[in-house]
């Protein structure tokens, strides 16, 4: 059943969407978070500079949230497992949670894999080369999500740092390996997800879908899907958000353990749902996909908690590198390793919650339904194709996106969904052609009881066709579609299922995000430096 927002709510949602309100809330966070900055930054010196990166971090935050929480809601939206306010409400609710509560204690703005400290000559460059990287990749971020391209925060923060850094310290300071795994990630990150996603899929459909008694598929199944799920996120959580918050340290085999025991209480758990609930579903896949409505909304809080946690480090991070030299400025030094206070994470994840409530809903609807149309029961394999990604990646050691995984994803069940549908399109021509000349009625009844048939059943009703085409060699096929209708037929599913337009932009963006971040990085410390900025405020 479609969730419905009480009027009061939805009506406070609607009055967010206007530009005139945008541009208020948008300029009285950045005043705020100036006057946070000024009265917790402890900064003895600077302080126009101290203000100025504080709000180049919250426009950063808020990018971040109009752009990349979408692809954790854009799903759960487009299969209208819940209405577009209350997904925002509950990801917003979801993001500051996870930077406040989970953020890293510490956040390393530069990780010595992008630029070589060494190669930075003074705290004045090093200031200066933040506030262009993280002003480049916001400007970057903004545009991207104008156009409707969900991209990379990530590779965006990389390219903006890359093309600061290559301005401040010369080609020698740029670690150019690393970016060989940023290449890598544009090819590995949508290739596995579209791929687990996928399988996923072609699974379910089988076990589940395709079962002529559908009510006692989900209640054998459904559980054991719902555990599985609870156990990867629980690995998840442990492995990738909590494991520098828990009060001690956990081996991998714990870990395990512990993520399986999560998963077999949510089994017990959801097996007790659906037992309450069979009695009042139809036995039809509309119906019975309505029990995945739970664990998708659980799945898109958990994602968003995490990348709320994870992800809040693209803005917080440079932005706690400068305090902490504003705060040393008679050091000398040059950080490799920023401490974030709490006030900064907080201003993180409240600049990530409006963003998306401001700006989000474009990248989420594109997420969600403009790329493929989703269900409920492919959003909960894309959300599980973008955990067990992840969890895999991370453990190969391979550069991964989170953001590339989970288009990937939905590019994957799109693209299987239109594998299907011409499958279907092939067989359902086949059976026409080889009733040739029958009474239109024997056709429907067989079209009727194919479509009723479970896998082998259809099988054989298949095989049976086949013979019969073959023992028949004068059959006309003068019943159906011609060829060229068929191609065209062919064609019309193939563009109707994955937007290819949309396919072409997100993917051109994602190529294009390191080099114009990095531009735009090198533009920005460029007049930084010659108009002396750091050094006058």
């Amino acid at each position: 059943m479609k969730a419905k927002d009480a009027p009061p709510f939805r009506k406070a949602f609607k009055e967010l969407q206007r530009d005139n309100v945008k541009i208020t809330l948008a300029v009285v966070f950045v005043v705020c978070i100036a006057g946070m900055a000024l009265a917790l930054g402890h900064a003895t010196i600077h302080f126009p500079l101290l203000a100025l990166a504080t709000v180049i971090g919250g426009y950063m935050a808020m990018n971040i949230g109009a752009n990349d929480v979408a692809n954790n809601v854009g799903p759960l939206v487009g299969s209208q497992a819940i209405t577009l306010g209350v997904a925002i409400l509950l990801a917003a609710i979801c993001e500051v949670l996870g930077a406040v509560l989970a953020g890293a204690d510490v956040v390393q703005s530069i990780k010595g894999k992008i630029i070589n400290p060494a190669h930075i000559e003074s705290t004045t460059i090093f200031v200066g080369m933040m506030l262009s990287a993280l002003l480049s990749g916001a400007l970057w971020l903004h545009l991207a999500t104008a156009i409707g391209a969900p991209v990379s925060t990530t590779h965006s923060i990389v390219g903006g740092v890359l093309g600061a850094g290559l301005m401040a310290g010369g080609v020698g300071a740029v670690e150019w390996r690393f970016l060989g795994g940023i290449v890598a990630s544009w090819v590995i990150s949508p290739v596995m997800g579209g791929g687990i996603a996928m399988g996923l899929l072609a699974v379910i459909k089988q076990v589940l879908s395709d079962k002529e008694d559908k009510k006692q598929a989900a209640l054998r199944v459904m559980p054991l899907l719902v555990g599985v799920m609870g156990a990867a996120f629980a690995w998840y959580m442990l492995a990738k958000v909590l494991n520098k918050k828990l009060p001690f340290s956990m081996q991998g085999w714990q870990e395990i353990g512990l993520s399986l025991a999560v998963g077999m209480g949510v089994y017990g758990l959801f097996k007790s749902y659906v037992l309450k609930k069979l009695p009042v579903l139809e036995n039809t896949k509309e119906s019975v996909h309505t029990l995945f409505t739970y664990p998708l909304i659980f799945g898109a809080a958990l994602l968003s908690f995490a990348h709320g946690a994870n992800d809040v480090a693209n803005a917080v991070g440079p932005l706690a590198a400068i305090v902490q030299s504003l705060q040393e400025w008679g050091n000398h030094a040059i950080p490799t390793r920023a401490y974030a206070p709490t006030w900064i994470m907080l201003i993180g994840g409240m600049g990530i919650a409006l963003g998306l409530s401001l700006y989000g809903p474009k990248l989420i609807k594109t997420v969600g339904s403009e790329i493929t149309e989703l269900d409920k029961m492919q959003a909960f394999c894309i959300a599980m194709a973008t955990v067990i990604t992840v969890l895999f990646a991370s453990k190969l050691g391979l550069p991964v996106s989170s953001t590339h995984i989970t288009i990937g994803a939905v590019f994957g069940v799109g693209f299987l969904r239109e594998f299907l549908q011409r499958r279907t399109l092939a067989i359902r021509q086949m059976i026409l052609d080889a009733h040739v000349g029958e009474d239109a009625s024997v056709i429907e009844n067989f079209l009727e009881r194919f479509e009723k048939a479970n896998p082998k059943q259809k099988q054989e009703m298949l095989a049976y066709l086949k013979a019969l085409k073959k023992n028949n060699n004068t059959l006309e096929y003068s019943i159906g579609l011609s060829k060229k209708e068929r191609k065209a037929l062919k064609k019309a599913y193939k563009s109707e299922l994955v937007q290819r337009s949309v396919i072409v932009k997100i993917i051109t963006a994602w190529v294009v995000t390191v080099p114009i971040s990095a531009l735009l990085g090198a533009f920005g410390y460029y007049i930084v430096d010659v108009f002396h900025i750091v050094e006058r405020l």
